[in-house]
């Protein structure tokens, strides 16, 4: 009976994958923490294996013992731009709608699955369902003076399959090796204006829903150093994706969109028996994906769509984690945490990124769980808030004209943006 209820969870973490999910920008566009555990640590965790089994470090899983993990997430992001100044409606300039707007979709529910199983008492094996981030604005108006499109914005998802091999390499030692099955889909509307800077104008905007798939993989070691000190490192190279063929004329490389590196190291220190103390550095490579990290340059030769071809401009960005756990009595655990991360969104790329206002840099979470009477079973609650975050710049592509004539390109119109996010995760293991 235990080997069919495991075998028809791994059916439906594999069927789970195939549904298509809208997820959130934090650390970028990465998530700040996965699974409720992991969240309530705003994401600290890679040397702590009791929280990681959903995208953590593949090195933990082997301590986890067998369990199972339905999770469930609402979240409400709150998007905003603000455009001060009237267009000049100079010849060849393109002035941008005045006003404050706010992105319409703000609440998402979004499943996680996960399930870890031992294979003999030095190894393990895993399969877990994620949605790891994504960019998604839905704006009721034209922003771009779109004549084709009552709305303007953008929706990116991004969901993982993980199927993972931890190991002991010693008594208190691991290696894991996570494979990853990825799934992204992608959306744009009122995006015709750019139509004179694209290279494939008719693949621009307006072609409804893409989708593409990729495979990658993370690896990672978690080791003690000393009584109660442990270690954790995992890294997950560049993803190959497919192109989003429907886009080719939008995004830099004829519609590539990979998904960034990234790495994670970690310290866990157990004080004592009731608490932990944990801290991460995370480090996310946007700019080894020119869709992303491209700038936005109208005196560029280069179209959109070409392999020098604007993105969005974002940085590389440093993420630091602290969390704290306390297990108290009765089956009580308790938890919080910060995270702070640099900002992706430079202050001359502000144009671009009204369509992905991922602008958010602090988040505080805190959660807890609690054990189901004297069962392995528990559940867990996550509160995540993601401090409001703003960045202004300006219209690269409007001019005040009074200036322009004296011969001074001087931006006409200040672009403003603007984020905040609200999430409650609740999940149950057993």
């Amino acid at each position: 009976m235990k080997h069919v209820i495991g075998i028809t969870f791994l059916i439906l973490v594999i069927i789970g994958s195939l549904l298509p999910e809208k997820v959130h920008a934090t650390d970028g566009y990465f998530g700040v923490g996965y699974g409720a555990q992991n969240k309530g640590l705003a994401g600290a965790g890679t040397a702590w294996y009791k929280n990681g089994l959903i995208n953590g470090n593949p090195a933990g899983n082997v301590f986890l013992g067998k369990k199972y993990l339905v999770g469930f997430e609402i979240f409400n992001p709150n998007r905003e731009y603000t455009i001060t100044g009237a267009p000049s409606q100079m010849p060849q300039t393109m002035g941008l709608t005045p006003g404050t707007v706010e992105s319409g979709s703000k609440a998402f529910l979004e499943p996680t699955l996960g399930a870890n199983w031992m294979l003999n008492e030095k190894s393990s094996f895993s399969a877990t369902l994620f949605g790891n981030g994504g960019m998604n604005t839905d704006y009721k108006t034209k922003t771009f003076y779109d004549q084709g499109s009552e709305t303007t914005g953008i929706n990116l998802a991004q969901m993982f399959l993980g199927l993972t091999y931890s190991r002991k390499i010693a008594e208190k030692h691991s290696l894991g090796v996570t494979a990853l099955v990825v799934y992204q889909y992608f959306s744009a509307t009122g995006l015709t204006n750019f139509a004179q800077m694209s290279q494939s104008p008719t693949k621009l905007t307006g072609n409804g829903t893409d989708n593409a798939t990729g495979f990658g993989f993370k690896l990672g070691y978690m080791g003690q150093l000393a009584d109660g000190l442990t270690l954790g490192i995992n890294f997950q190279p560049k993803i190959a994706m497919a192109k989003f063929s429907k886009y080719a004329g939008l995004f830099a490389g004829q519609g590539n969109f990979d998904i960034p590196s990234n790495l994670s190291a970690g310290l866990a220190w157990e004080a004592n028996k009731k608490w932990a103390i944990l801290a991460d550095y995370k480090r996310i490579n946007y700019s080894g994906v020119a869709s992303v990290s491209n700038i936005f340059d109208p005196m560029s030769t280069s179209p959109l769509g070409s392999n020098k071809g604007a993105g969005f401009g974002w940085k590389d960005i440093n993420v630091y984690k602290l969390g704290v756990e306390f297990t108290g009595n009765n089956g009580w655990t308790l938890r919080g945490g910060y995270s702070h991360s640099d900002q992706p969104v430079q202050k001359t790329q502000t144009l671009f990124n009204i369509l992905a206002p991922a602008v958010t840099t602090d988040h505080l979470t805190v959660g807890f769980s609690k054990q189901l009477g004297t069962s392995k079973s528990a559940v867990h609650f996550a509160l995540v808030y993601a401090l409001p975050g703003s960045v202004t710049g300006y219209n690269p592509l409007d001019f005040d004209a009074t200036q322009a004539m004296a011969g001074n390109m001087v931006p006409n119109q200040t672009i403003n943006l603007k984020m905040n996010q609200l999430e409650f995760e609740v999940a149950f293991t057993f």
